[in-house]
């Protein structure tokens, strides 16, 4: 589902200032929180993977990981 924006209409209704000093700091920070880094593939690589994954029919994101895991094992594996 795709939601347009308008943001020449929202700029318009923002004020010059905003009184940010009832605010608490780090109110939203959760220590123990895990970031999934996005991965951006080539387009060559996604295509391959894409029809390796489909191929075995298994998920594009399982595939990457059992190919990355292997990766980590034979460097592993070499030290």
């Amino acid at each position: 589902m795709r939601i347009d924006f308008d943001w020449a209409a929202r700029i318009d209704t923002m004020t010059d200032e905003y009184d940010f000093s009832k605010r608490e700091r780090g109110r939203f920070f959760r220590p123990d929180a895990t970031l999934v880094p996005p991965v951006h593939l080539d387009p060559d690589v996604l295509s391959f993977l894409t029809a390796r994954a489909e191929a075995r029919g298994m998920s594009l994101n399982e595939l990457v990981n059992a190919l990355l895991k292997k990766d980590i094992e034979l460097i592993e594996a070499g030290e």
